[in-house]
């Protein structure tokens, strides 16, 4: 039978057999408590990563791979596969007048694919950027009979931003969805083009016009390519020293000395190439130049405004961003906007590649060519996560596949389209494996 223990009156109620001088000399133990702050600090696992050399480096890229985390890699990857494979094909396919004609029908179609990449971010689609293209070259052309090429070209690229804001308001403001606005779009504009051409089926680049010189002027000065590429990576080191000290100012992790510079040396060999390798043919391209200034103030854009935080927002989640305060309707309607800028500029690059505006211009496999661009150059479908950067990788390969059949004598549109399709495809896959990666690793 269980005795009850006895409470505290009856405690008090039972005498101390101690005598009070005993009682008196007898101190009580100090109670020690263990703090919860006296619990062993987190650290950052990239620290530890550093601080164990290459083995570390190896443990967290296996880590990046389990976990979906692969980035560019895949693309990377297939750009040298495909370098190889037509390199033992065809014995020629790595050299200086190949890398020109790449860059040469690349620029155009990655322009507009840097406007698919703002549009993906949102986890939608712009399926007019092809009619929008051909319609700007077509207003340019015809305008730039009677006025100033200068204004001709400015009208061409606002005629796009004007379509672009009518695609996001539709969107935004009514709620059509992008899929079926942009379609429309992409049939409407396209008769349009059609009819701002009238009777004419082509209007040639003018004597003198800047478009004409968009893909057919090079700096010949050797001194043009080495000193662009010499900037280029004195601008790649110097924004990782900023961002590095910024960081390390903060507390946070941060890239040592050691690996900035293995970065930058990585990045350095490959321009460096690249600049011998136009030297070798005209010189630097000019529309070479235009796309990266393209790609910088993008990418600034995105990931250093408080503009490109907020399309981020947008595309992991609507109604978070709306929440946080985001003026989700104007995000939406200025991406719109973009994506119809950058077709337009790209639709002025591809005049400047055909000779003129014609009715065909934008048309066929452009807007293949741009949504896969984006996608195969590592920006996702399902919103949120890309960079414009994605544009540029994903235009070389397509535009690589092209060259390499062409030198093989397999040009004809039905191998590229299956080509290309399959390579899209094997992007689109990879992407939604990460995706289910990442969500079970707890990182989506």
């Amino acid at each position: 039978m269980s005795k009850t223990p006895p409470t505290a009156s009856e405690e008090a109620a039972v005498p101390d057999p101690r005598t009070p001088d005993e009682q008196a000399t007898v101190t009580e133990a100090p109670v020690t408590e263990t703090p919860a702050a006296a619990a062993i600090p987190a650290v950052d696992p990239r620290l530890l990563v550093r601080e164990q050399g290459f083995k570390g480096y190896v443990d967290e890229f296996k880590r990046k791979i389990r976990s979906g985390e692969i980035g560019s890699l895949p693309v990377v990857v297939g750009l040298i596969v495909i370098g190889i494979v037509f390199q033992a094909l065809t014995g020629n396919f790595i050299t200086s007048y190949n890398l020109d004609q790449i860059t040469l029908y690349a620029v155009g179609p990655g322009i507009m694919a840097v406007g698919i990449v703002f549009v993906l971010l949102l986890g939608e689609i712009d399926l007019a950027v092809g009619s929008v293209a051909g319609l700007a070259g077509a207003v340019w052309g015809v305008l730039g009979t009677d006025m100033p090429d200068g204004l001709a070209i400015l009208l061409g690229i606002l005629s796009g931003t004007l379509l672009g804001a009518f695609h996001g308001l539709v969107f935004a403001k009514i709620g059509v969805p992008a899929f079926v606005v942009t379609l429309a779009g992409f049939l409407g504009w396209a008769g349009l083009q059609t009819w701002v051409m009238g009777e004419r089926s082509t209007i040639p680049t003018p004597i003198g016009s800047f478009v004409g010189d968009l893909t057919k002027y090079y700096f010949s000065d050797v001194a043009a390519a080495y000193g662009l590429a010499v900037a280029v990576v004195a601008a790649f080191y110097l924004a990782q020293l900023r961002d590095s000290s910024r960081r390390k100012a903060a507390e946070l992790p941060y890239r040592p000395q050691s690996e900035m510079i293995l970065r930058t040396a990585v990045l350095a060999v490959l321009v460096l190439v690249a600049a011998y390798g136009f030297n070798q043919e005209q010189g630097l391209p000019l529309s070479l130049v235009i796309f990266l200034v393209i790609l910088l103030v993008t990418d600034f854009v995105l990931r250093r405004t408080t503009y490109g935080r907020q399309v981020f927002a947008v595309g992991g989640g609507i109604e978070a961003a709306r929440r946080a305060g985001i003026n989700v309707a104007w995000i939406r309607i200025s991406v719109f906007m973009i994506s119809g800028t950058m077709g337009a500029i790209g639709g002025l690059f591809l005049a400047s590649a055909t000779g003129g505006a014609d009715r065909s211009l934008g048309g066929g496999n452009q807007l293949m060519m741009c949504i896969a661009a984006a996608v195969i150059g590592g920006t996702s479908l399902f919103g949120g996560r890309g960079k414009v950067w994605s544009a540029l990788l994903g235009i070389l390969v397509i535009q690589s596949i092209v060259q390499g059949l062409n030198q093989m004598n397999l040009s004809s549109n039905a191998i590229q389209y299956m080509i290309t399709g399959a390579v899209l495809l094997i992007a689109v896959i990879i992407d939604s494996v990460s995706r289910k990666t990442q969500k079970t690793a707890g990182r989506a």
